[in-house]
């Protein structure tokens, strides 16, 4: 699963938590209840159950996004409180020595399986718990306050579709005075420890946090919960709800929110740290060398990434070149790609009902090709819709996963902090090949119906997801989709912004890159704006390693398949490789390597 320490960040951030389903209606059974764990081993199968029971115990957003159902409906737990921290210490640590008290020998190969996978898991915790990042608690994207904002309009993680809904809803904003306060003594703990964001990111989060102090709810995100209300809701509960939720803002939740604008605008943002990079915090270069190798699931030094993402970097460079004499345009890769961003004919859109058309129809191209390449497929269906407008401006296009009741498909949610007219449509096949089909909807649609403890079923790491995602991009060479020239450059558009971010992220945290370095870096090579440039190095320096997962993930799948295909020749099926670096699930990388090198051994005839 999401390392519990990340879930409160990655929330906010909405694309991380967008790899956790809707939550269920409130009368709705736990899904898959009748799904087997795979377990053989009575002893491990319990200490895989009761982790998981706690953990979303500890947890209860994630449990709402996992399971659904009334247990954790209307809970949120202040997950950055002292209490909370050492509660999931606790968690990990007794579920450590449970592990380390079974013996391997008896268990079998699927077994030991889950058992390395736990101890991983929680043993990374256990580290994690070293590094204080719960007293930085906002970075741009606002913190809880603005996740919870953003799933006003119930289309989102939290479900408003009954009065019971509306209730539970109410119940988690009224948290948000506490959650407010324990961030304002947490950011004054870290002033006095050298643990402060930097000063760019909270005056990007600002804007967002002052939109949650308007005047009136209707005038605030919240507000959209009472929009969105249910026509068919009785007169008497629609008056009721209405009430109820203006005096809880007018109340609780707007002075909470003006208190935490006004400490953040005033002494915080003074005592910010004006370095980009983790390592001047204290003991920040150990935190990095975690981070890396927490999100990569590898032992790659930070050296060895920056190496590689400059010779990817060429690659690609070289890759483009020999597009560009196709558009008839001469001078550098970087003056290229700025040409072709301002061309008026690839900018078509006037609206995001425009955009969206365009999906469905690319959609509607690849939906039928999918069984070529993958034996196995979703059973749910997959969805494209707009991002909710008061997140375009700091969140890219993300993936939101299906209810595996059926109740709720699979969600690509398209947007970009422009405006439509601006919408360059040379990156539409990738972003739907990884957002959607068959990257992020595959993986975890078809995790969510295996056999396995539900600690794995949803588990999700993001070397192998975001791996996943970038290597289907690539599958559009088999589909003809990059036939057309200008959907092949945006794909390596695509794909040369996932090498920068080796550059950059391991330049910004082991190089001592600054902010304006980094931006810079990106203008000159991936023909961005400065505007653009700005959102994705404030991205990497709130979530240090997480933009090396997506390179370092992609590189290891398609290096499994080149190994596979040499190594197998004729009796190598690219639907067989596909749909077993899916059967297991979210793996590390070093894990995966180790599964598809069994494959390979099964799929030899026997010798005599």
């Amino acid at each position: 699963m999401l390392n519990r320490r990340d879930w409160a960040k990655r929330a906010a951030a909405v694309a991380s938590a967008a790899t956790w389903p809707q939550a269920w209606a409130a009368d709705t059974p736990a899904p898959n209840a009748s799904l087997s764990s795979g377990i053989t081993s009575p002893v491990l199968a319990d200490i895989a159950s009761r982790y998981f029971a706690d953990q979303l115990e500890l947890n209860p957003l994630q449990g709402s996004a996992t399971l659904g159902g009334p247990k954790y409906e209307g809970r949120m737990a202040i997950t950055i409180s002292p209490e909370h921290q050492a509660a999931t210490l606790a968690l990990d640590e007794r579920v450590k020595r449970e592990l380390a008290a079974l013996p391997l020998e008896p268990l079998s190969a699927d077994d030991r399986l889950t058992h390395e996978l736990l101890s991983r898991e929680v043993q990374l915790s256990i580290e994690g718990s070293a590094f204080p990042d719960h007293l930085m608690p906002i970075d741009q994207y606002g913190g809880m306050p603005v996740a919870l904002s953003n799933w006003a309009g119930g289309d989102q993680l939290q479900a408003l579709k009954t009065p019971t809904d509306y209730v539970n809803y109410l119940k988690r904003l009224r948290r948000i005075p506490e959650f407010n306060q324990q961030a304002i003594v947490n950011m004054r703990e870290g002033v006095a420890r050298g643990y402060t964001v930097p000063r760019p990111l909270v005056q990007s989060a600002l804007p967002m946090l002052k939109a949650l102090t308007a005047p009136k709810l209707d005038q605030s995100p919240f507000g959209a919960a009472l929009r969105a209300m249910p026509a068919g809701f009785d007169p008497a509960d629609r008056t009721r709800i209405t009430r109820e939720y203006v005096q809880a803002y007018e109340k609780d939740i707007r002075p909470s929110m003006l208190g935490l604008l006004a400490f953040l605008q005033g002494p915080y943002l003074r005592a910010c740290r004006t370095s980009a990079g983790i390592s001047a915090i204290p003991n920040g270069e150990a935190y990095y060398a975690y981070l890396v190798r927490l999100q990569t699931t590898t032992d790659m030094a930070p050296d060895r990434i920056h190496a590689l993402g400059l010779t990817e970097v060429e690659r690609i460079h070289g890759e483009m070149a020999k597009l560009q004499r196709g558009f008839g345009h001469k001078g550098s890769i970087n003056e290229f790609l700025k040409w072709h961003e301002a061309q008026p004919r690839f900018r078509p859109f006037r609206s995001w009902d425009d955009i969206l058309t365009a999906y469905y129809a690319l959609n509607e191209r690849v939906t039928p090709q999918l069984p070529h390449l993958f034996g196995k497929l979703p059973k749910q269906p997959l969805q494209i819709r707009a991002i909710p407008e008061l997140q375009r401006a700091t969140t890219s296009p993300y993936y939101s996963a299906p209810s595996q009741d059926g109740s709720r498909p699979g969600i690509f949610f398209v947007g970009a902090p422009t405006t439509p007219d601006k919408y360059n449509n040379s990156e539409m096949t990738s972003l739907l090949l990884h957002e959607g089909q068959p990257g992020h909807h595959f993986h975890t649609s078809l995790q969510f119906d295996l056999p396995l403890p539900a600690f794995r079923r949803f588990g999700w790491n993001d070397a192998f997801g975001e791996g996943w995602a970038l290597y289907s991009e690539t599958l559009g060479h088999e589909m003809g989709l990059y036939d057309d020239p200008n959907q092949h450059l945006g794909h390596l558009k695509m794909e040369l912004l996932r090498a920068v971010r080796l550059v950059t992220d391991t330049g910004l945290h082991a190089k001592g890159w600054t902010r304006e370095r980094t931006m810079d870096y990106m203008v000159r090579n991936e023909g961005i704006t400065a505007a653009q440039a700005k959102q994705a190095t404030e991205r990497y320096m709130a979530s240090p390693g997480q933009a090396l997962a997506y390179k370092i993930g992609a590189l290891k799948i398609q290096e499994l398949r080149q190994r596979s295909k040499q190594q197998l020749g004729e009796r190598f099926s690219l639907s067989a490789f596909h749909d077993r670096v899916l059967s297991q699930g979210t793996l590390p990388l070093q894990v995966l390597e180790r599964q598809i090198d069994g494959w390979i051994a099964s799929q030899r005839p026997a010798t005599a």
